[in-house]
């Protein structure tokens, strides 16, 4: 800088809203927020869920009213996940053409068209009785390579049932290339993947444990998703071998803690990447906006721009629709 105070004073940029909103150097749009959805099988209303105040499981009609709703707001995409009625160990409901998480994207795809991008996290522990992200061995270890072909069927039975992109976010070594290979040989080769490549086995999530109805029975994730504590570096690799086996896109699990590595990603790589201000955030912030402590709307905006500033291309929220509308 030459000048210095008096002659250079970084306020007049400040000085009012017209001047802020035309120098901003972060702008969070619609088209980048992506809804998740919870639809249920089996209720006739949707169910509140009491950690995630102003969200639902779905009925079959209601999730096609929000995806609706999501559209005409002008949200970028929304993403399902499937709570069927009866769970086994192998999770049969998550590839059955006549399960519930099937159903909802045929109805939400013919609700929505291509207004925006409808997609399907593709997984196993929404659906297995035990709660955990893959096939067990008698141990109770969760079996890699025996998951690998659970993922690929499923996002298989996913984009044959409208899934305009499948999101495999158990954290399995080889899972893209696996569901790539699937894709591919069924005729879905057009299809992309957004892969939970940097996921951590983080705290954050157990307010989406109740919405989804898979907290583990036993144990915990820890020896499929990332350390909180680990090396950036390993973060790093598995976005490389993800890239590798055909990820057309990668995210970051979950955002506020780790806009660090959110930045880092976006550094390293040419695809689209993706952030997910979880349930832990979520809930956090509406925790505290209930007992007056915080401005509720200025502190989602103020995380959303955050996450934005770090890197992230597309942020999934579920304030995805209030905040289009706002915005």
């Amino acid at each position: 800088m030459s000048a210095q105070y008096p002659v250079a004073r970084p306020r007049r940029l400040r000085r009012t809203p017209a001047l802020r909103r035309l120098v901003a150097g972060t702008r969070l749009h619609a088209a980048d927020l992506i809804l998740p959805l919870f639809v249920k099988e089996g209720i006739s209303e949707p169910q509140p869920v009491a950690s995630m105040p102003g969200v639902v499981q779905h009925t079959r009609d209601s999730v096609r009213k929000a995806a609706h709703e999501a559209a005409e707001a002008g949200v970028g995409g929304l993403i399902l996940f499937g709570i069927p009625a009866a769970k086994d160990a192998r999770g049969s409901a998550a590839d059955d053409p006549d399960g519930v998480l099937q159903v909802a994207l045929r109805d939400v795809s013919a609700e929505v068209g291509d207004s925006l991008v409808v997609m399907a996290d593709t997984c196993l522990d929404e659906f297995t009785d035990h709660g955990h992200c893959g096939i067990l061995t008698p141990s109770g270890d969760v079996d890699n390579d025996a998951t690998l072909e659970r993922y690929a069927s499923i996002a298989v039975a996913q984009a044959s049932a409208g899934s305009q992109m499948v999101a495999p976010s158990g954290m399995m070594d080889g899972q893209v290339g696996a569901i790539r290979a699937a894709l591919d040989d069924a005729g879905y080769g057009n299809t992309p993947i957004l892969s939970y490549a940097v996921k951590y086995a983080s705290a954050f999530y157990g307010p989406f444990r109740d919405a989804a109805e898979c907290a583990p029975q036993f144990g915990d994730r820890s020896t499929h998703q990332q350390d909180p504590a680990g090396p950036l570096g390993e973060a790093l690799r598995e976005i490389r071998l993800d890239l590798a086996e055909g990820a057309d896109a990668v995210m970051v699990k979950p955002a506020m803690a780790y806009l660090d590595v959110i930045t880092r990603v976006r550094d390293e790589v040419e695809v689209p990447v993706a952030a997910y201000q979880v349930s832990g955030e979520y809930a956090m912030i509406e925790a505290a906006a209930a007992n007056g402590w915080v401005d509720r709307d200025r502190l989602i905006m103020e995380s959303l721009v955050a996450i934005k500033r770090a890197g992230a291309d597309l942020i999934l929220t579920y304030w995805a629709t209030e905040v289009a509308r706002r915005i």
